[in-house]
């Protein structure tokens, strides 16, 4: 027999419970969030904490529970899996647009010292810039500019 849930599934409403189904089914959603609601629509139907982690391939109960607490908070919003760890991203859409603004434009050879961009002479640009970033990595320089489908090297001659 189990033990007492701390925080039990609440009733699902008639269209959470279809679009879990209709998630459950899915065959091109990301599979964390098929997973979730298979184990929430399983633990609806009455099976077990541990039963719901079998059915979805996890060895832990607690990663239900944590589930299922989140979507008696959030409701359906709860089956797509937030920030997974790591630390929080520093840099918004504003200073973003500042990485990019700094990659277009072309360099100058006296005060930036080369002809092309490379990431550690972004960067540098940015740290000594006055409005520019006095912190920013050149990891962060990179994943700006993949997201906005650009790369430093494509200006390269060799």
């Amino acid at each position: 027999m189990s033990r007492h849930r701390k925080d039990p599934l609440r009733p699902l409403t008639p269209d959470e419970h279809k679009e879990l189904t209709r998630l459950s089914r899915s065959q091109t959603a990301p599979a964390a969030q098929v997973d979730r609601a298979r184990a929430l629509l399983a633990i609806a139907d009455g099976a077990s904490y541990t039963a719901a982690a079998h059915l979805v391939g996890r060895w832990h109960n607690e990663t239900i529970s944590a589930w299922v607490s989140r979507f008696n908070r959030e409701g359906l919003s709860a089956v797509r899996p937030h920030h997974g760890g790591g630390p929080r991203i520093r840099y918004g859409a504003q200073d973003q647009h500042r990485i990019l603004a700094e990659w277009a434009r072309a360099p100058e050879r006296e005060q930036d010292g080369t002809a092309t961009w490379s990431l550690s002479l972004l960067q540098k640009a940015l740290r000594q810039a006055p409005d520019g970033l006095p912190r920013v990595s050149t990891f962060t320089i990179w994943r700006t500019l993949h997201e906005a489908g650009l790369s430093w090297q494509k200006s390269r001659t060799w």
